[in-house]
């Protein structure tokens, strides 16, 4: 897993507990994959709060884009950016 400044790794934590931005939205903005954002929540988090995110993120259809555009088609609108972020 490469280096990230702490302004990185907060946003990917924030993407990564968004329910609707997907593992590869975080992999084109940051090149990470989606057991490397795992890996990087373990380390963040609380335990309790680790287990909690993995129980979320499990099933979601919208972490995944292909399991996404299986369930609502490709033509869907996709939020790329959380409401906080600027720009």
């Amino acid at each position: 897993m490469k280096k990230l400044t702490r302004a990185q790794t907060d946003r990917i934590i924030q993407m990564a507990w968004e329910d609707r931005t997907s593992f590869e939205a975080i992999r084109l903005q940051f090149g990470l994959s989606p057991g490397d954002v795992i890996k990087l929540m373990r380390q963040e988090m609380t335990a309790n709060s680790f287990r909690m995110w993995r129980e979320r993120t499990a099933g979601r259809k919208t972490k995944h884009d292909r399991r996404f555009e299986a369930e609502y088609g490709t033509g869907t609108q996709r939020r790329f950016r959380c409401k906080s972020q600027r720009g």
